[in-house]
């Protein structure tokens, strides 16, 4: 291939290349700002609450502070690198060290959302069920689409030692319930980290029926065989 060809095929640091990161940082731009625009629709992320972001290669797309979810602009998104460093746009959510520290957890992780939506906040309030979740598994599909959901101790929001928690976690996760905050969910693309937030609020909402009842539970070896299955996750 001569340097002409290999120019016009994008190598390192060629315009071609530089081009198609620009592409795909605004691809990805574009569909945060649906994806939270739809998490607002559906109540879960009140007032300026709640903050997303979307991993493109070495960089971080993210929701900036002060940001309302349902009004969010694709011109005005923030950049960071892998370190949390501002590369472009406005200062993001003081919450992004959250985000850091699951992307640190899981190279392969290319999204994160954390929603304040009620029944999430609500349960990470109550004890957890046990240490492994904060729910028991109380339906399927919050075994298949969710899977074991652990409660990270109370921090002030913003506070790096709680990234550190999450990060530090000793057993694998989709999501966890931050203490009196809200839910805090990691996934391999933008759209399955919101259906997991979704699927997960709609699970805490159950939890809240019917954590006082004489409620039957899935036993441990069905949510693990159903996880399996699935590819969530559910330690036995």
């Amino acid at each position: 291939m001569t340097t002409d060809q290999q120019t016009a095929a994008g190598t390192p640091g060629s315009p071609a290349e530089a081009s198609a990161d620009r592409e795909a940082l605004r691809a990805a731009g574009a569909e945060l700002v649906s994806v939270a625009s739809r998490l607002s629709r559906l109540g879960l992320s009140p007032g300026s609450s709640g903050n997303a972001s979307v991993r493109v290669g070495e960089r971080i797309v993210a929701t900036p502070t002060g940001s309302e979810m349902g009004g969010l602009d694709p011109a005005a998104l923030s950049q960071l690198d892998l370190e949390g460093a501002l590369v472009a746009g406005p200062r993001t959510t003081k919450e992004f060290p959250l985000h850091r520290a699951l992307y640190r957890r899981d190279p392969s992780a290319r999204a994160v959302v954390h929603l304040h939506s009620a029944s999430a906040a609500a349960v990470s309030c109550l004890a957890p069920w046990s240490e492994l979740s904060a729910i028991a598994p109380i339906s399927p599909y919050f075994v298949m689409r969710v899977g074991q959901t652990p409660l990270i101790p109370y921090a002030d929001p913003g506070d790096p030692a709680q990234a550190d928690d999450v990060e530090a976690l000793p057993i694998p996760f989709r999501a966890v319930l931050l203490q009196n905050h809200g839910s805090l969910v990691v996934g391999p693309d933008l759209a399955s980290a919101a259906e997991i937030a979704i699927e997960l609020e709609e699970a805490c909402r159950l939890w809240l029926l019917v954590r006082d009842r004489d409620a039957h539970h899935l036993s441990h070896d069905d949510a693990a065989r159903l996880a399996d299955r699935y590819g969530s996750i559910w330690s036995r």
